[in-house]
């Protein structure tokens, strides 16, 4: 395994948030990074990108815990919680990996990855050039207060 010393600075929480803002509800995961990092939440760093990738294992050096968040077609509504598992799984090989991917990476590589959650967002139309739609914007709402009740306990 490879040892890697975290940098001072690394806050313990990480929210990672994905999705494309430019296929509709698909822009929830960015809009919540948006509002959190807003709201300067000590301890919690948030990023944001298109979707999860290889590198984003070593985002996690040095956290106490993670909450991926991301849209979701057929979850219930407002959002969901997910548990996540550190394992191989076969977006491994594609360009785009799973929360359970990440985790998996980064076992490989440095060793026990943080505790590890999925803020699972309702969304309903994810086509190209779609706004965000009422019910996603609601949904949203909903989900950014329980992730911001939720982060002391993580």
């Amino acid at each position: 395994m490879l040892t890697i010393e975290p940098q001072a600075t690394v806050r313990p929480v990480l929210v990672l948030a994905v999705g494309n803002p430019s296929r509709g509800d698909d822009a929830l995961g960015p809009m919540l990074a948006e509002r959190l990092a807003a709201l300067d939440l000590p301890g919690v760093e948030v990023l944001t990108d298109f979707q999860l990738q290889v590198e984003h294992a070593l985002d996690l050096i040095g956290r106490r815990a993670v909450v991926f968040v991301d849209a979701s077609a057929d979850g219930p509504a407002p959002y969901s919680w997910l548990g996540v598992r550190a394992r191989a799984d076969g977006s491994v090989t594609t360009h785009a990996l799973s929360p359970d991917a990440v985790l998996g990476c980064y076992r490989r590589v440095v060793g026990d990855p943080p505790s590890a959650l999925v803020l699972a967002i309702r969304g309903n139309a994810f086509e190209l050039g779609a706004p965000l739609t009422d019910a996603a914007r609601a949904n949203l709402d909903c989900a950014v207060t329980a992730l911001v009740e939720r982060i002391d306990s993580l």
